[in-house]
């Protein structure tokens, strides 16, 4: 999606030094004057003001700034009326982990899911997607949880799988480290199914169970909730 010339932003103002906030702040400060704040909440006169808070302070903050400016927040799960009483708003939610010891690098070639209140909203997410070298994809506020769940999934639960897997090999007295280039290669195979499941071997399996019920009794649900799913998923193909 294009924007009129008129469009764009000139001056930013980001909220919230936190990993998100700082990777933002400086990708923004490649293309515009760009201040990053805490909670002194000056936003001087930015004419884009965006809010890399806490889910639950989005409301408070954004109730705190004059309206004026485009205002945005970067929640995956909060709508637009977070951001009340102002009506020059949208969402964008960078689609991606970030962490403190990597730079604004983070953001390339990722994903970012925007909302705003109007078409006009609407392109200035676009735009800021655009200057922050995401790719943008509109999402309506109803399937917003739907869609953060989704993403909390294949981040979160992948670092719980593989703590976990890891456990597993530390009481084998396997290496951790050699999880990794078989988690890589199933990415790599568009996570493409195998092992046990897609062969049927259930006698594997219920081995499985016995000696995690053994070692590891804590995980004994997971292995079972996750079998569950890729028997489900071996049956539809």
């Amino acid at each position: 999606m294009e924007l009129e010339p008129e469009m764009e932003f000139t001056s930013a103002c980001v909220i919230g030094p936190g990993r998100v906030g700082t990777a933002v702040a400086a990708r923004l400060s490649e293309s515009m004057p760009t201040r990053l704040t805490d909670r002194e909440l000056e936003t001087g006169d930015a004419d884009l003001v965006l809010l890399c808070v806490p889910d639950r302070t989005v409301h408070e903050v954004a109730a705190a700034i004059p309206v004026g400016p485009w205002i945005a927040h970067t929640s995956g799960a909060r709508a637009l009326d977070a951001l009340d009483p102002h009506r020059r708003r949208f969402s964008l939610h960078p689609l991606q982990t970030i962490v403190r010891h990597r730079g604004p690098e983070q953001l390339d070639g990722a994903w970012a899911a925007v909302n705003g209140e109007g078409d006009e909203a609407i392109e200035a997410a676009f735009r800021l997607a655009g200057l922050l070298r995401l790719r943008a994809f509109e999402l309506d506020d109803e399937d917003r949880l739907v869609y953060h769940a989704g993403a909390v999934m294949a981040q979160g639960f992948l670092v719980a799988l593989h703590r976990a897997a890891s456990e597993l090999f530390e009481q084998a007295g396997a290496p951790p480290d050699a999880l990794l280039p078989l988690m890589h290669r199933t990415m790599e195979n568009d996570f493409e199914l195998t092992g046990p499941a897609t062969r049927g071997d259930w006698e594997t399996i219920e081995r499985h169970l016995k000696v995690i019920r053994e070692r590891r009794p804590e995980l004994e649900p997971m292995y079972r909730a996750l079998t569950d799913m890729m028997t489900a998923a071996v049956a539809a193909r």
